[in-house]
């Protein structure tokens, strides 16, 4: 980072902090901020007044505790292959993980791709893949459930935790933390959405919303760029990441996500249900649900004693407040998924707090 750069953005935010006369809160919406803020010490080249919160932009994360017990609850059975992305597999549901199985049954996978080569392979068993992820892992999950119908691939289903960005920091504004001065929005998210698509959350709750990347002085111009719009009493949505975000997002991803899901008011780790917050299978493909085929019914299940996760997501608390935190919490053994996910904000604060 250039020296003379950091330095006039240091002043660009003290203005702005002055003109307010009071802090100046921001939320980093994605997971994947939360790791490069930290990695490049961009906290401490903060002026007094820059506060930065961590949101709920890890997919581990915002994933409820019903819907973990309902994927350990398919785990258990016989007749399945648990196929999910690695950091699932050590969120601890009510009654243990899928890691503390140890079964056969349980296998991570890199892609889609795998889980449905998985059902190709083993045609005596059925395999469910947990789809967890943002619109930036809906398109592929998307197209496996279209490969798979294609093919007649009838042993393959998903159980759907995707969720949807925008919903989420609508319903933090409309009551859940209504403090957020402005949104540092997620880069790989707005490849896919666009940054068009913050514009509600701009328009209806007048707050800033600028998409940046994840190299250090991009991170540090799209807060600049918030400062400003703070400063100047403005709200509206800017990017700093144009050369891969277009304004209308890539509409091929789009298009696939809009043919296979539906929105749904679906439940959320610390936000609750959110409407329209959550993705399922549309009609006509709900053969490939995994909810439907199994008949699972999800049940409302609360936090683990003391984790302060679901707080965390929303930006009420920092992970050193909760009592767990680094005792008997850790990376090793996680009480919550804010510190099994490498881009937990627990996992992050305690990696580079403690170095």
């Amino acid at each position: 980072m250039n020296f003379d750069q950091v330095k006039n953005a240091q002043g660009r935010m003290a203005a702005a902090v002055e003109k307010l006369g009071r802090p100046i809160q921001i939320m980093e919406v994605c997971g994947t901020h939360t790791v490069a803020i930290f990695r490049h010490g961009i906290r401490s080249l903060l002026p007094e007044g820059i506060k930065l919160l961590s949101g709920p932009g890890c997919p581990v994360c915002v994933t409820d505790q019903g819907t973990i017990d309902a994927i350990i609850e398919l785990a258990r059975r016989n007749d399945t292959i648990i196929a999910t992305y690695g950091d699932m597999i050590r969120v601890p549901g009510t009654e243990g993980s899928l890691e503390r199985l140890h079964r056969a049954n349980v296998r991570v996978v890199l892609s889609t791709d795998d889980a449905l080569a998985l059902a190709r392979k083993h045609p005596d068993k059925t395999v469910v893949f947990a789809a967890v992820g943002f619109e930036t892992t809906t398109p592929a999950t998307a197209v496996a459930v279209q490969a798979a119908r294609r093919e007649g691939v009838d042993n393959f289903c998903i159980l759907s935790a995707h969720k949807l960005v925008v919903p989420a920091m609508q319903t933090l504004l409309g009551g859940r933390n209504d403090k957020i001065d402005a949104f540092l929005c997620p880069g790989h998210v707005s490849v896919i959405i666009g940054s068009a698509a913050y514009r509600p959350v701009a328009e209806a709750f007048h707050r800033p919303c600028v998409v940046a990347g994840f190299e250090p002085m991009q991170i540090i111009e799209g807060i600049v760029r918030i400062c400003g719009q703070i400063e100047t009493g403005q709200a509206h949505v800017d990017s700093v990441y144009q050369a891969a975000v277009h304004e209308q997002g890539n509409p091929v991803a789009l298009g696939l996500m809009e043919a296979v899901f539906d929105p749904w008011d679906g439940p959320w780790r610390g936000l609750g249900v959110i409407p329209g917050g959550t993705l399922r299978l549309k009609k006509e493909y709900e053969s490939f649900d995994a909810v439907r085929r199994f008949e699972i019914h999800t049940k409302k299940a609360s936090e683990p004693a003391g984790c302060l996760c679901g707080q965390v997501l929303c930006g009420l608390t920092e992970p050193t407040q909760c009592g767990l935190f680094g005792k008997t919490c850790t990376p090793d053994h996680p009480v919550g998924p804010c510190m099994v996910s490498t881009e937990g904000a627990c996992s992050a604060w305690y990696k580079y707090k403690s170095e």
